[in-house]
């Protein structure tokens, strides 16, 4: 009679061990995968080549400061603000990056060389809305300008959109927010996580694109 249970339990724990080790293997190499994610984020560059155009994804303060002092510096000619919302303006848009309620007189010219769009509403969009305005300009090379940890997904979504446009990377770290001890700071790890996750969804749907095109 004490057989049967035995034997069922036996059964069970093997199912139980099986389940845990398939967890395992699928969980250890997102795991892996999300820590050389984060070790590996691009750093500021130092390529000092003029573009035809900079590209700022909206997002963060920092970008866009970014993007102001790139073309200030004349590493191109024209800006575009990807994402801005709808119904600010350039001159708005300086004013908040200034942090001052009266623009500096120089303010003035780079506003005629600052273009925004306000129909994206993620990374892909931003792709779309900036490489239909390159196009529009007839503009082959961009320095594209978002935050460091959202570099890689961005240069994703951009090569699938437009595979014949030169990029050249201009990250920033916001708040030094992916330096130092990230996984210590619960507000950081959720933001690095969250965005190694839509990274995958892209790397995996830019594959899945390339296989497509091979058939």
């Amino acid at each position: 009679m004490s057989a049967r249970p035995k034997f069922v339990s036996r059964r069970v724990g093997g199912t139980l061990l099986r389940i845990v080790l398939v967890i395992v293997a699928v969980m250890l190499p997102i795991g892996v995968g999300f820590v050389r994610f984060v070790d590996h984020l691009p750093l500021p560059t130092n390529d000092d080549r003029a573009a035809d155009a900079i590209v700022v994804l909206t997002g963060g303060g920092e970008r866009i400061s970014a993007g102001l002092s790139l073309l200030e510096a004349r590493k191109a000619e024209r800006l575009f603000v990807s994402g801005v919302h709808r119904g600010v303006g350039v001159a708005e848009l300086l004013r908040i990056d200034r942090g001052a309620s009266n623009a500096r007189p120089s303010d003035a010219d780079l506003a005629a060389r600052i273009d925004l769009g306000d129909t994206a509403g993620d990374t892909f969009g931003n792709a779309v809305e900036s490489v239909a305005w390159m196009r529009l300009n007839h503009f082959k090379t961009m320095r594209l300008v978002t935050a460091d940890y959202h570099m890689p997904r961005a240069l994703i979504e951009f090569r699938m959109e437009a595979p014949d446009i030169t990029i050249i990377p201009n990250p920033v770290q916001p708040l030094k927010a992916t330096t130092g001890r990230w996984w210590r700071d619960r507000a950081t790890f959720d933001l690095l996580l969250g965005e190694y996750g839509k990274y995958l969804i892209a790397k995996w749907r830019y594959l899945f694109v390339q296989l497509l095109d091979k058939a």
